[in-house]
């Protein structure tokens, strides 16, 4: 009798012990939040592809110049409007001039003048939207009215103005692209502090004394940096359009300096006899804006904590 309780027990303790053990391999490791929205946007693989297509243009816009002998400045009449051929892979323009080595010299313009417009964008419209919804009152209503009003002016028409009246170049561009870019920025920082700010941890950090420099940059701008990566993102093919628009409408980067918008509106001058030389720049904007704008849907499924499970 005492050896079949015995027998019962330790089945017991077995099967109890099994148990525990299944339930914890069941159990979800403990994860921060940054790393389970890497871990689901990894499971995106629209939006991994769409870094993958944005990582492998960087890295050609760093090291493809470097891939061929020719100078992206340099013209040979005898090589006038050459078709893509082992010895020019994307060919040669009306100029002579080697497209392989003018487009990624390009990309290198176009994705900086994109990413360094967004990320200007970007800070200015945190801090603004930051300081407009946390002193709310007077200072949100001078801020707003202020933002309305160059809301009411088309976007583009600020970018022509400002870029006539700076001139061309790289920097005369950026500058441009900032002037309004960063309205959108503002507005949406703005409304996600104004609900932040009554949370308990917010009054808890003015009760301890906190400054309202350190409660807007420590404790409110750091919980709402899904919103503002999502958005960042989503900047980054705008900019690049709006150069692309002004390059191919003679209003951006200076010749013999390239970028995508502008070997556009030379391919575009002769589209009907060499049709490459406006596909090729074509196809590397259509593909980085839409590998942008996927990725930034990714990321925004990714960084919105409802959809943790």
């Amino acid at each position: 009798m005492q050896n079949n309780t015995g027998e019962l027990s330790q089945d017991l303790f077995t099967h109890v012990g099994k148990n525990i053990s299944e339930m914890e391999a069941i159990v979800r490791p403990s994860i921060t939040y940054w790393q389970d929205a890497w871990r689901r946007l990894k499971q995106n693989k629209v939006a991994m592809l769409g870094l993958i297509i944005i990582i492998l243009y960087t890295v050609l816009a760093i090291v493809g110049p470097f891939m061929t002998p020719y100078d992206f400045r340099t013209t040979n009449p005898s090589e006038i409007n050459q078709p893509p051929s082992a010895k020019h892979w994307f060919g040669t323009d009306t100029l002579g001039r080697d497209l392989w080595e003018r487009t990624w010299m390009g990309a290198r313009v176009s994705l900086m003048i994109g990413f360094v417009a967004a990320l200007l964008n970007a800070f200015i419209g945190v801090i603004v939207g930051g300081i407009s919804g946390y002193f709310g009152g007077k200072v949100d209503m001078i801020i707003m009215r202020f933002i309305d009003v160059l809301y009411a002016i088309p976007y583009m028409i600020i970018v022509i103005l400002m870029m006539v009246v700076l001139g061309q170049g790289i920097i005369p561009l950026i500058l441009a692209l900032v002037v309004g870019g960063w309205l959108g920025m503002a507005r949406l920082v703005r409304g996600q502090i104004l609900q932040l700010k009554e949370q308990e941890f917010v009054l808890a950090a003015k009760v301890l004394g906190a400054s309202h420099t350190r409660i807007i940059f420590r404790h409110l701008i750091p919980n709402t940096l899904g919103v503002i990566l999502v958005n960042l993102t989503m900047s980054v093919p705008g900019a690049i359009f709006s150069e692309a628009f002004l390059s191919f409408i003679g209003l951006g980067v200076v010749p013999p300096q390239s970028s995508w918008g502008q070997l556009a509106a030379y391919g575009a001058q002769a589209f009907r006899i060499y049709p490459y030389q406006l596909f090729i720049p074509a196809f590397f904007i259509s593909t980085t804006m839409l590998s942008l704008n996927l990725l930034g849907d990714g990321l925004r499924d990714a960084l919105d904590p409802r959809l943790r499970s």
